[in-house]
């Protein structure tokens, strides 16, 4: 028996209660999406009970769903990537990942620059796609990468593809991720390559690579693999988790290239953890304000859905969750600090049930590792039980 866990990246369900104190009063990235765009029939994730979750314009709560549904608070301090994706394999984090608001320390920055043997642009706090807008034709230029951060604890390295070659600027990000631990910790590392001729035609690729730090003590991940399953990783989920705990990683370049991948993946294993990341909500719409290309993303799963659906196996259970919300419709392009929904379907699976809010993103690792009956996880509660026939 498997479980197939898809993690729609940055699809949050509505505000958490302590969102004032990121800044994130308001923000429901799944409702506010739909009413930006005048409404979304998500026709297959209706049917699993996505209405009953939050007010979606265009789909409508569901009186007779054939999943379970929920939503989930977050525990762990924070609210970027590594967070989440920990936390729903087990791991809370009592302090938030540092950030840099005002840039990096001009200190980090010239030890940096020394041991990659090139100056450095940029160094501020700046969205992906302007800076690389802003200093791509300086960095084609001279050859000096471009260094950002964001809102979350991430040290970012823009090169052009055809200035700095891709092992270059992976060998690069190494050296900040070496560098980047006591005092300077940063949760990622990220290599964010480019291509093109100006500023008008520069395009980031899926060429894109995170270098996390490891998580601090065992996840469901290391748990499943030590009990001899198989434990495949889709999308970013390598980076995410530091390589560990993982039989096979797979790349994969954009939303529907991830559902291409964990429909093959789901024909290849029998028993285990399918971990997928589906990254184009957060990358390319929730950063970028663009609720209408979120809303295309949206649908674009949706109707890809049924094909997941139609290979589980008796014994397989499919989930459905996110690790945050990017809510397009809000002048922050950051992360918000978001409840994520909880969608399960499967053949031994209740239907119609309701799981409410739970407290930790961690009752749904702690739910998995009882299905398949591997050790515990640290933290989380285990719905099991209330969902299982």
């Amino acid at each position: 028996m498997k479980v197939v866990l898809i993690v729609l990246d940055s699809v949050g369900v509505g505000e958490l209660e302590d969102a004032k104190l990121y800044g994130d009063e308001g923000s429901n990235t799944l409702s506010n999406t739909s009413y930006a765009v005048g409404g979304i029939e998500l026709k297959n994730m209706y049917k699993l009970g996505i209405g009953n979750i939050t007010d979606i314009k265009g789909t409508p709560p569901n009186p007779n769903p054939i999943g379970v549904f929920g939503k989930s608070k977050e525990k762990s301090k924070g609210k970027d990537t590594i967070t989440g994706h920990w936390e729903i394999a087990g791991v809370v984090l009592e302090e938030p990942f540092k950030t840099f608001p005002n840039g990096f320390p001009e200190e980090l920055i010239e030890e940096f620059e020394r041991q990659i043997g090139r100056k450095v642009l940029g160094n501020k706090v700046t969205s992906g796609t302007e800076i690389i807008k802003e200093l791509g034709e300086q960095h084609m230029k001279t050859g000096y990468p471009i260094v950002y951060t964001s809102a979350d604890s991430v040290f970012q390295i823009a090169a052009h593809e055809d200035v700095i070659p891709l092992d270059e600027l992976y060998r690069i990000c190494e050296i900040a991720r070496r560098m980047l631990v006591g005092k300077w910790l940063v949760a990622r590392v990220i290599a964010r390559p480019f291509i093109g001729k100006d500023r008008n035609s520069f395009v980031r690729t899926y060429n894109r690579k995170d270098f996390a730090v490891e998580p601090p003590y065992e996840t469901l991940l290391d748990n499943v693999k030590e009990a001899g399953l198989e434990v495949v990783g889709i999308g970013k989920i390598e980076d995410i988790f530091a390589k560990r705990g993982l039989s096979i990683s797979i790349h994969t370049e954009g939303n529907m290239d991830g559902v291409n991948k964990t429909l093959q993946a789901m024909n290849e294993v029998k028993d285990g953890l399918i971990f997928t990341n589906l990254v184009d909500y957060d990358m390319l719409y929730g950063h970028r304000n663009d609720p209408i290309g979120y809303a295309k993303a949206l649908l674009e799963f949706d109707e890809r859905l049924p094909e997941i659906i139609e290979k589980l196996e008796r014994d397989d259970i499919l989930i459905i969750t996110a690790d945050h919300g990017c809510d397009p419709t809000t002048p922050s392009t950051d992360h918000s600090r978001e409840h994520v929904p909880i969608l399960i379907y499967g053949q031994k699976i209740k239907k119609g049930y309701n799981l409410e809010t739970r407290e930790s993103f961690s009752d749904i690792g702690q739910t998995i590792a009882e299905y398949l009956k591997v050790k515990a996880l640290r933290n989380g509660k285990s719905f099991l039980k209330e969902i299982l026939i």
